[in-house]
């Protein structure tokens, strides 16, 4: 037999062997198609016995810190326009006033009421006033930029006061009420430069990683009482505090941070504030906050099976994307530090 027709008979022979065993493996192929069917649909029956019972604002009362402008007052107005009691608590006098009757417009009924308090130790007196607090939005912050070596220390002390610390201190005011009544909601709004650490947040970006941490662990404490804590990270948001940023902030990092553009505070009120109600732990605002919130999840809990297996399904599609993000980040600092060498050198020249 010539190495041909030996060649043609085993040809013929694995040929025939295959279609024999094709039954099989169509079978074994339909077995795992309907085993993924039926994982799926089992996640999704099973996810929301896990999930925490949505939480009713109307004539509820929530307290926002921060709520004289920007994002807290938006969050107030979404909440009242719930039906819900609002304490706003800031600091500017001037700007609580005029809050407070903006929150006042969006009242669906004559019963709401709504309270200003300067930020000194209020979140008791809150309570007295209005009850027990239902929902605690931890919404105070500030942001300074600049590198490493220009953001003096005491603004690296500064910016964890206000912005973690003075998210600590309202927390505990209401936490025992809430144990007590085996209820409750705690928000603490971070920022996506507490998912990220960027170029000239050097100061900024611990202090919304922190509320990361403080939000984890208090999260397995409270469980078990039916409070569930919620962390924000909305992206770049029209506002006063964003407005007065810009005017300091490094060019590098501002070239970065129009890669996402800019949201609006309305917008990321209405996503927080439903996130909150549904007891998710995580709440992200657009495209670029979903990728980094999954990417970024590591250890954080889910209410949710199906949450829990987006992340999954998702991560790796994800840390890709983000390496072309880095990438292009990383360009845009060598290029501002070559111009701005060779800025320096002209300069000399001269």
């Amino acid at each position: 037999m010539s190495s041909e027709e030996a060649l043609g008979s085993t040809l013929s022979h694995w040929l025939s062997f295959n279609w024999l065993l094709l039954p099989f493996v169509m079978l074994l192929v339909t077995l795992v198609a309907a085993f993924i069917v039926v994982f799926v649909l089992l996640l999704y029956m099973i996810s929301p016995l896990i999930s925490p019972k949505p939480l009713k604002l109307n004539g509820a009362h929530v307290v926002v810190t921060g709520g004289s402008s920007g994002i807290g007052k938006c969050i107030a107005m979404e909440c009242y326009k719930h039906g819900a009691f609002i304490t706003l608590v800031a600091r500017d006098e001037h700007k609580l006033v005029q809050a407070k009757k903006e929150v006042e417009k969006c009242a669906i009924n004559d019963k709401q009421v709504c309270i200003s308090l300067i930020y000194i130790h209020t979140s008791l007196k809150a309570q007295e006033k209005l009850g027990p607090v239902d929902m605690l939005v931890n919404c105070a912050g500030m942001s300074i930029s600049g590198t490493f070596e220009e953001v003096g220390v005491d603004s690296f002390k500064k910016l964890m006061e206000v912005n973690y610390l003075g998210s600590v201190y309202p927390t505990r005011a209401v936490i025992t009420t809430m144990k007590e009544r085996r209820m409750g909601r705690i928000m603490f709004v971070s920022s996506q430069a507490g998912l990220i650490g960027l170029f000239g947040y050097t100061a900024y970006s611990p202090s919304k990683f922190a509320l990361r941490g403080l939000a984890e662990a208090l999260q397995m404490e409270m469980k078990p009482y039916n409070i569930y804590v919620t962390v924000a990270y909305p992206p770049d948001t029209d506002t006063p505090g964003f407005a007065e940023e810009n005017k300091t902030k490094p060019l590098e990092t501002r070239l970065i941070s129009e890669t996402s553009g800019v949201c609006q505070p309305e917008q990321v009120a209405k996503v927080v504030v439903k996130d909150a109600l549904q007891g998710n732990f995580t709440s992200a605002v657009g495209p670029d906050g979903y990728m980094l919130s999954a990417l970024t999840c590591g250890m954080s809990p889910v209410t949710s099976i199906t949450e829990g297996l987006q992340q999954i399904v998702t991560m790796g599609l994800f840390r890709t994307i983000a390496l072309f993000y880095l990438g292009s980040f990383d360009s845009i600092v060598r290029h501002c530090m070559i111009q701005r060498e060779q800025s320096k050198a002209a300069d000399k020249r001269e």
